[in-house]
This record gives structure tokens, C-alpha cells and sequence, in this order.
């Protein structure tokens, strides 16, 4: 009995029938209806029972995950269901969702024709990196009647791991290396001078370029032959994340902390492409994850695993670390992409001298983070002098940010001011302007 449930048919058909002994109070000839109305109601209620709790009314359930979930990214999961009764069932589907959705309305409703099966899926964005657990499959199913209902429970533990985004890692490698895509984003740098490795001498097609010409080849060939310069490879990529409490503030259900992380697989994976070396190193008030620069047949998955564990730590992030890691782990110049926060010009000059260092050893790309919220809250009509006020006070924190951008400049440190729904372009673009520039 504990998988039988009333619906809300039964309780209309009964409704109907005690307002109609009601009525046949004052009005006898209606107590005869009302007496063969409540006979007919249990007599299709007997009968729905037993349509529903015979021994061939059975589900058959399946779902359906990836090998792992995209962190931010929305991440599809299958369920099918085949009704293996000789009769037509209406199907509620609530699957037990993991704990850290919070998500206790989710159903879907399905009709289900007798010895046939359905497939539907639905999307899951988690927000937050870690293991997730699904529970049971409940199915509450009811016949054409549709007075009662039977609960189909169908325990279908599972759990998966939510990883930084591979999916993003995968669309932003399609069109960084996609030479003639239209997409929007990933910009085509145009290529300056000739700081690049010496690849071949080639015959010349009509629209090389010409300073490219190899006058002493032309003459010994007697056609004209020019020469094909590639990409400097093996230059150090290394990724830095700060991991203190200025990186745990919350964007669109991400924190900076988890859209850093996601970049900085993204960033990995296309420097590997380019036949660079990828590193990683996060910090706080004391050091975390160390990967040396490499580019061997599992550095990524080596990158992709430290990302998985690392977590925020409640503190101020100590630059004189930072520094001294630096020196003893990097070793020879190399593209060093710090992800950090600063809210303040107070903040940046604090640390300022000891990014200073670090770019006399590196080239430095200090990335931050605008405060989106901030900047909706300054482009919205004011209604009043109160919120003159504040959105001056707004605008006024929005010109600071970019005081900041400015000052790094000055000090010839690279800089990147970005939204954190942008960071992954934008960081991309940095990465591909100066390997363009012949800067690393």
C-alpha cells in the first residue's frame, strides 16, 4: 500500500459525490444518484487498483550519464523508459537529482503506449567542482482511469566527478586553430616581422610574402624561391592561480576562482597544441599545486586532475610566495599568466613591487576581473538622488579598474581587464597577440 497514491481525479469524482449527499439533504430525490455515483467511483477505483498492481504491469528504466560533468557547462543526461505492460500508462519521471542542484521540483511527464519505449533527456549545469551522486528513479503511473496511482521506484545510485570545463576546452581548441572560422572571440593575429624558427625554402605561389624571397636560391633555381619561417615551439606557458579569498566572489554561479580554472585548461590545452609547454602553480598564504612546464603524452590530464582538487582558501594571497616560487620553479624566461583579483588601487600597490620582480624574470599577463554587477547597476536609469549618488559612486569604482590597467602599463607589465564570462577569449587573445608579436 506504501506505493499507492490518490489523484486529483479522486478527489474531484468524491468531491462531486459527498456535494451530492450533500444536497440530498433538502433534496431527496438526488440521495439515489448519489448512491450509485459512489458505487460507480469505488467500483472503476477497485478496478484502476488492479489494472495497476497486476503482476505484467512493469518499467524498465535506464540513465544515462557522460563519463564526467563540464563545470558552468550545461551537461546533457538520458533516461529511457520502456513499458513492458500490455497496457497504456501516463508516466510522471522525478529522478532524485544530486544535493548540490537543490532542485526538488524537477519532473517530466511522459504518455507511454504498451510494449513501447521513450527516451528524453534533460540538462544539469553544476556550479561547483566535486563528486556528484544521483539517487532513485521515481515513476508515479497511472491508467486511462487515472484515479489512483502506482509509484515505480527504481534504485539507480550513481555519481560522477564534475571536472573544469572540458566542453569549453574542446570549443575554444576548434576555433583558435580554425584558420578561416567565422565565430566570434578568437581574433587572427596578424603576424609581425619574422621572429619566427626557420622551417624550408619553398617555390613561391602568388600571395606569399614577398620580403620572405630568397634572392640567392632564386638565382641558383632560376625561379623564385622563398622562405617558410614556423612558430617558435617549446616556449613555457605557465598558468597561476590565486586561490585566496578575493577569488571566491560569485558570477552567474561561478566563482572567479572556478572561471580561472576553466581558462586555465583551455589555455593548457591550446599552448600544447602549439607545440608549447604548459605549467601550473596556485597559491594563497602558502603554496599549492606545482606542474613543472612540460608537454608530454599526459601533462593535460596531469593539469586537468590538480584542477579537479584544488578549493578556495579564506585568506590573503601572499605575493613574496608567489615571487619566490618564481625563481625556484620557473625556470628560463616564459609567458607567466597570473589569474588574481584586485578591488582597490590599495590592493594592487601593495602587491605592485613584487609583480615588478616577477616581470623582470618573466613576461607577465596579470589577468583580473570587472565586478559585472557593478557595471549593470551604473548603465541603469536612475529614479531618484539616492541612486545619483551611488551609481556615481559606481562609475567612480569602474574608472579605478581601469586606472589599474593603466598603471600596470606604465610599469611594462601586461594586463587583462575582463568580464568573467570572457575570460577564456579574451585570455586566448592575449596568448595569441603576443606569440604573435614574437614576444615569447
Amino acid at each position: 500500500m506504501k506505493n499507492l497514491y490518490l489523484s486529483n481525479r479522486f478527489f474531484i469524482l468524491f468531491g462531486v459525490i459527498i456535494l451530492t449527499f450533500v444536497l440530498a439533504f433538502p433534496l431527496g430525490f438526488l440521495f439515489p444518484v448519489a448512491m450509485t455515483l459512489f458505487v460507480l467511483a469505488v467500483a472503476l477505483t477497485i478496478v484502476d487498483i488492479i489494472q495497476l498492481f497486476g503482476k505484467n504491469v512493469k518499467l524498465k528504466v535506464r540513465r544515462r550519464l557522460p563519463k564526467v560533468f563540464s563545470l558552468g557547462d550545461p551537461n546533457k543526461v538520458t533516461l529511457e523508459i520502456t513499458n513492458e505492460s500490455p497496457r497504456d500508462l501516463s508516466l510522471r519521471v522525478i529522478d532524485e537529482l544530486p544535493v548540490q542542484f537543490q532542485k526538488r521540483d524537477f519532473s517530466e511527464e511522459i504518455f507511454l503506449t504498451a510494449n513501447r519505449q521513450r527516451i528524453f533527456s534533460y540538462e544539469l549545469t553544476p556550479t561547483e567542482r566535486g563528486e556528484y551522486a544521483f539517487g532513485a528513479v521515481n515513476i508515479f503511473m497511472e491508467t486511462k482511469i487515472g484515479l489512483v496511482q502506482r509509484r515505480w521506484r527504481e534504485d539507480y545510485e550513481m555519481s560522477i566527478p564534475v571536472y573544469p570545463s572540458i566542453i569549453q576546452m574542446k570549443q575554444f581548441e576548434l576555433r583558435a586553430f580554425d584558420r578561416v572560422t567565422n565565430q566570434q572571440g578568437i581574433k587572427k593575429m596578424r603576424r609581425i616581422g619574422h621572429s619566427y624558427e626557420f622551417e624550408q625554402i619553398k617555390n613561391y605561389v602568388r600571395g606569399d610574402d614577398i620580403r620572405s624571397i630568397n634572392w640567392k636560391a632564386t638565382g641558383r633555381r632560376g625561379q623564385l624561391m622563398i622562405n617558410q619561417y614556423e612558430d617558435e615551439r617549446a616556449q613555457q606557458i605557465y598558468c597561476i592561480i590565486d586561490k585566496s579569498r578575493a577569488m571566491k566572489m560569485p558570477f552567474n554561479g561561478l566563482s572567479l576562482m572556478d572561471y580561472a580554472i576553466n581558462t586555465s585548461l583551455v589555455i593548457s590545452n591550446i599552448a600544447l597544441q602549439k607545440f608549447d609547454k604548459a605549467g601550473l602553480i596556485t597559491f594563497s598564504d602558502k603554496l599549492g599545486t606545482t606542474i613543472r612546464a612540460d608537454r608530454k603524452a599526459n601533462h593535460l590530464n596531469k593539469i586537468l586532475q590538480s584542477l579537479y582538487r584544488e578549493r578556495e582558501r579564506p585568506v590573503e594571497a601572499n605575493y613574496e610566495l608567489l615571487y619566490q616560487t618564481a625563481r625556484k620553479i620557473i625556470k628560463g624566461r616564459s609567458l607567466v599568466l597570473l589569474y588574481t583579483n584586485f578591488e582597490s588601487m590599495y590592493a594592487l600597490d601593495r602587491v605592485l613591487p613584487m609583480l615588478r620582480r616577477v616581470n623582470t624574470l618573466h613576461l607577465l599577463v596579470v589577468v583580473f576581473f570587472e565586478n559585472t554587477e557593478i557595471k549593470k547597476f551604473s548603465e541603469a536609469e536612475a529614479k531618484d538622488l539616492s541612486e545619483i549618488y551611488t551609481q556615481t559612486v559606481a562609475r567612480q569604482f569602474l574608472a579605478e579598474k581601469a586606472a589599474m590597467v593603466q598603471k600596470l602599463k606604465q610599469y611594462g607589465i601586461q594586463a587583462v581587464l575582463t568580464a568573467p564570462e570572457d575570460l577564456s577569449v579574451n585570455t586566448i587573445n592575449k596568448y595569441l597577440e603576443l606569440k604573435s608579436r614574437g614576444l615569447i
